[in-house]
């Protein structure tokens, strides 16, 4: 438990570093997010952003249990 606790205060902390360079991706504009802009409301439904996501962190998770186990 506590491998996970420290690796995840240095995840944090290497985010919180490189938000900078993090904020400049084109997350949240990928071709396949929907945006509908009308003039009383916004709806934005990041449909490929959520994907990519996903399939990085199930990356890093699989990387992870690889080197603890």
């Amino acid at each position: 438990m506590q491998k996970y606790i420290i690796i995840t205060g240095i995840f944090l902390i290497a985010t919180g570093l490189l938000w900078p360079v993090i904020i400049k991706l084109p997350f949240g504009k990928l071709p396949g997010d929907i945006i509908i802009d009308r003039p009383n409301m916004k709806i934005y439904i990041p449909i490929t952003t959520m994907l990519l996501i996903s399939v990085l962190a199930s990356i890093v998770l699989w990387i992870i249990r690889k080197i603890s186990g």
